[in-house]
Protein backbone atom coordinates (compact mmCIF):
# COMPACT_ATOMS: atom_id res chain seq x y z
CA UNK A 1 0.00 0.00 0.00
CA UNK A 2 1.33 3.70 -0.84
CA UNK A 3 -0.38 6.40 0.61
CA UNK A 4 0.36 10.03 -0.90
CA UNK A 5 -1.11 13.45 0.62
CA UNK A 6 -1.79 15.95 -1.68
CA UNK A 7 -1.28 19.63 -0.57
CA UNK A 8 -1.25 22.75 -2.20
CA UNK A 9 0.32 26.63 -1.72
CA UNK A 10 -2.92 27.85 -1.03
CA UNK A 11 -6.65 27.16 -1.41
CA UNK A 12 -8.55 27.24 -4.55
CA UNK A 13 -5.31 26.10 -6.37
CA UNK A 14 -6.52 22.48 -7.67
CA UNK A 15 -5.73 19.79 -5.03
CA UNK A 16 -9.33 18.33 -5.91
CA UNK A 17 -8.49 18.55 -9.55
CA UNK A 18 -5.33 16.33 -8.87
CA UNK A 19 -6.11 14.23 -6.46
CA UNK A 20 -9.28 12.75 -8.47
CA UNK A 21 -7.41 12.68 -11.61
CA UNK A 22 -4.41 11.06 -10.06
CA UNK A 23 -7.36 8.61 -8.87
CA UNK A 24 -9.23 8.24 -12.04
CA UNK A 25 -5.82 7.75 -13.56
CA UNK A 26 -4.57 4.93 -10.93
CA UNK A 27 -8.12 3.31 -11.23
CA UNK A 28 -7.25 2.63 -15.12
CA UNK A 29 -3.90 1.34 -14.84
CA UNK A 30 -6.02 -1.29 -12.72
CA UNK A 31 -5.02 -0.38 -9.09
CA UNK A 32 -6.89 -0.21 -6.07
CA UNK A 33 -7.28 3.64 -4.60
CA UNK A 34 -8.92 4.83 -1.55
CA UNK A 35 -9.35 8.56 -1.74
CA UNK A 36 -9.72 10.73 1.17
CA UNK A 37 -10.83 14.41 1.95
CA UNK A 38 -10.68 14.01 5.63
CA UNK A 39 -11.58 17.92 6.80
CA UNK A 40 -13.23 20.29 4.34
CA UNK A 41 -15.07 23.64 5.09
CA UNK A 42 -17.50 25.50 3.04
CA UNK A 43 -19.38 22.24 3.32
CA UNK A 44 -23.55 22.34 3.42
CA UNK A 45 -25.87 19.53 2.58
CA UNK A 46 -27.56 21.42 -0.23
CA UNK A 47 -23.99 22.27 -2.29
CA UNK A 48 -22.97 18.14 -1.16
CA UNK A 49 -22.78 16.83 -5.03
CA UNK A 50 -21.10 20.10 -6.09
CA UNK A 51 -18.50 19.43 -3.18
CA UNK A 52 -14.70 18.44 -3.13
CA UNK A 53 -15.65 15.18 -1.56
CA UNK A 54 -18.12 14.19 -4.26
CA UNK A 55 -15.53 14.66 -6.74
CA UNK A 56 -13.56 12.34 -5.22
CA UNK A 57 -16.49 10.23 -4.84
CA UNK A 58 -16.79 9.81 -8.64
CA UNK A 59 -13.25 9.51 -9.19
CA UNK A 60 -14.02 6.43 -7.60
CA UNK A 61 -16.83 5.25 -9.12
CA UNK A 62 -18.76 5.63 -5.60
CA UNK A 63 -22.22 7.05 -5.28
CA UNK A 64 -22.29 10.35 -3.52
CA UNK A 65 -24.69 9.99 -0.66
CA UNK A 66 -24.55 11.30 2.90
CA UNK A 67 -23.16 8.35 3.99
CA UNK A 68 -20.26 7.97 1.63
CA UNK A 69 -19.51 11.78 2.18
CA UNK A 70 -19.08 11.13 5.93
CA UNK A 71 -17.41 7.92 5.08
CA UNK A 72 -14.34 9.87 3.48
CA UNK A 73 -14.91 13.54 5.08
CA UNK A 74 -16.00 13.06 8.46
CA UNK A 75 -14.68 16.31 9.51
CA UNK A 76 -17.10 18.62 7.45
CA UNK A 77 -17.43 22.39 8.27
CA UNK A 78 -20.07 24.32 6.59
CA UNK A 79 -18.14 28.00 6.78
CA UNK A 80 -15.94 28.87 3.66
CA UNK A 81 -13.09 29.60 6.35
CA UNK A 82 -9.87 27.91 7.80
CA UNK A 83 -10.86 24.83 9.44
CA UNK A 84 -10.25 25.82 12.90
CA UNK A 85 -12.35 29.30 12.36
CA UNK A 86 -14.88 27.24 11.22
CA UNK A 87 -14.94 25.18 13.68
CA UNK A 88 -14.98 27.54 16.31
CA UNK A 89 -18.30 28.63 14.43
CA UNK A 90 -20.21 25.47 15.20
CA UNK A 91 -18.49 24.60 18.71
CA UNK A 92 -16.21 22.41 17.21
CA UNK A 93 -12.66 21.54 17.08
CA UNK A 94 -10.27 19.14 15.42
CA UNK A 95 -9.05 16.63 17.39
CA UNK A 96 -5.65 16.18 16.07
CA UNK A 97 -4.90 12.49 17.21
CA UNK A 98 -8.39 11.14 16.18
CA UNK A 99 -7.39 12.72 12.54
CA UNK A 100 -4.10 11.10 12.20
CA UNK A 101 -6.31 7.67 13.35
CA UNK A 102 -8.40 8.30 10.97
CA UNK A 103 -5.54 8.54 8.38
CA UNK A 104 -3.38 5.83 9.01
CA UNK A 105 -6.98 3.23 9.35
CA UNK A 106 -6.16 -0.44 7.87
CA UNK A 107 -7.74 0.02 4.34
CA UNK A 108 -7.83 -2.39 1.44
CA UNK A 109 -6.21 -0.45 -1.12
CA UNK A 110 -3.11 -0.03 -3.51
CA UNK A 111 -3.15 3.40 -3.18
CA UNK A 112 -4.39 6.10 -0.53
CA UNK A 113 -4.79 9.56 -1.27
CA UNK A 114 -5.21 12.08 1.49
CA UNK A 115 -6.25 15.17 0.50
CA UNK A 116 -5.69 18.16 2.31
CA UNK A 117 -7.63 21.29 3.21
CA UNK A 118 -6.56 24.69 2.10
CA UNK A 119 -2.99 25.64 1.97
CA UNK A 120 0.25 23.78 3.14
CA UNK A 121 -0.18 25.85 6.82
CA UNK A 122 -3.72 26.47 7.47
CA UNK A 123 -4.83 26.22 10.96
CA UNK A 124 -6.55 23.03 11.67
CA UNK A 125 -7.12 23.56 15.55
CA UNK A 126 -5.49 25.97 17.80
CA UNK A 127 -2.24 23.98 17.96
CA UNK A 128 -1.90 22.45 14.39
CA UNK A 129 -1.23 23.65 10.83
CA UNK A 130 -1.97 20.66 7.76
CA UNK A 131 2.37 20.62 7.70
CA UNK A 132 1.64 18.95 11.25
CA UNK A 133 -0.64 16.71 9.90
CA UNK A 134 1.50 15.53 7.26
CA UNK A 135 4.59 15.54 9.11
CA UNK A 136 3.07 13.49 11.75
CA UNK A 137 1.67 10.99 8.96
CA UNK A 138 5.05 10.57 8.18
CA UNK A 139 4.24 9.89 4.13
CA UNK A 140 5.39 11.31 1.02
CA UNK A 141 3.33 14.90 -0.62
CA UNK A 142 2.68 16.07 -3.43
CA UNK A 143 2.62 19.72 -3.61
CA UNK A 144 0.23 21.64 -5.84
CA UNK A 145 0.92 25.37 -6.99
CA UNK A 146 -0.79 27.53 -9.56
CA UNK A 147 0.49 29.72 -12.52
CA UNK A 148 -0.29 32.74 -11.31
CA UNK A 149 1.65 35.66 -10.98
CA UNK A 150 3.53 35.42 -7.44
CA UNK A 151 3.39 31.73 -7.46
CA UNK A 152 7.15 31.21 -7.87
CA UNK A 153 7.38 32.89 -4.57
CA UNK A 154 4.34 31.10 -3.01
CA UNK A 155 5.76 27.66 -4.37
CA UNK A 156 9.32 27.88 -3.11
CA UNK A 157 8.42 29.09 0.12
CA UNK A 158 5.94 26.70 0.62
CA UNK A 159 8.43 23.52 -0.32
CA UNK A 160 11.20 25.17 1.70
CA UNK A 161 9.08 25.46 4.87
CA UNK A 162 7.76 21.67 4.28
CA UNK A 163 10.91 20.67 4.15
CA UNK A 164 12.38 22.23 7.29
CA UNK A 165 9.23 20.30 8.72
CA UNK A 166 11.26 17.39 7.23
CA UNK A 167 7.85 16.39 4.75
CA UNK A 168 9.00 14.42 1.76
CA UNK A 169 7.86 16.72 -1.12
CA UNK A 170 8.57 14.19 -3.76
CA UNK A 171 6.49 15.67 -6.75
CA UNK A 172 5.20 19.44 -7.69
CA UNK A 173 2.49 20.06 -9.60
CA UNK A 174 1.83 23.02 -11.76
CA UNK A 175 -2.08 23.17 -11.83
CA UNK A 176 -3.30 25.87 -14.34
CA UNK A 177 -4.26 29.31 -12.85
CA UNK A 178 -7.45 30.87 -14.94
CA UNK A 179 -4.66 33.92 -15.96
CA UNK A 180 -1.20 33.19 -15.89
CA UNK A 181 1.28 35.42 -16.91
CA UNK A 182 3.38 32.80 -18.79
CA UNK A 183 3.03 29.42 -20.53
CA UNK A 184 3.38 26.64 -18.04
CA UNK A 185 6.49 25.58 -19.62
CA UNK A 186 8.55 29.09 -18.19
CA UNK A 187 6.77 28.29 -14.66
CA UNK A 188 8.39 24.76 -14.88
CA UNK A 189 11.61 25.66 -15.78
CA UNK A 190 11.88 28.67 -13.08
CA UNK A 191 10.90 26.42 -10.43
CA UNK A 192 13.25 23.15 -11.90
CA UNK A 193 16.17 25.50 -10.53
CA UNK A 194 15.31 25.86 -7.12
CA UNK A 195 13.30 22.82 -6.26
CA UNK A 196 16.14 20.52 -5.78
CA UNK A 197 15.10 16.81 -6.76
CA UNK A 198 11.13 16.87 -6.58
CA UNK A 199 9.69 16.26 -9.77
CA UNK A 200 7.82 18.71 -11.79
CA UNK A 201 4.52 18.08 -13.62
CA UNK A 202 2.82 20.82 -15.46
CA UNK A 203 -1.47 20.05 -15.75
CA UNK A 204 -3.40 22.23 -18.04
CA UNK A 205 -7.22 22.84 -17.43
CA UNK A 206 -8.66 19.98 -18.72
CA UNK A 207 -12.20 19.03 -20.02
CA UNK A 208 -11.92 15.57 -19.10
CA UNK A 209 -9.81 13.27 -17.00
CA UNK A 210 -8.51 11.23 -19.40
CA UNK A 211 -6.58 13.99 -21.58
CA UNK A 212 -4.29 15.13 -18.61
CA UNK A 213 -0.81 14.65 -18.35
CA UNK A 214 0.08 10.92 -16.52
CA UNK A 215 0.17 11.80 -12.74
CA UNK A 216 1.18 8.16 -11.75
CA UNK A 217 4.83 8.13 -12.17
CA UNK A 218 4.71 10.73 -9.02
CA UNK A 219 3.12 7.84 -6.21
CA UNK A 220 4.46 4.88 -8.30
Amino acid sequence: MIRTFITATGTGIGKTLVTSVLTRQLRAQGKTVRALKPVISGFTDKTLAESDTAELLRAMDRPVTPETIAEISPWRFEAPLSPDMAAIREGRSIDFLKLIEFCNAPVQADHILIEGVGGAFVPLNENHLVADWIAELNIPALLVCGSYLGTLSHTIATLEALNNRRVAVTGIIISQSPEGPVPLSEVQATLGRFVGAAEIVCLPRVEEWNTAPDLTALVC
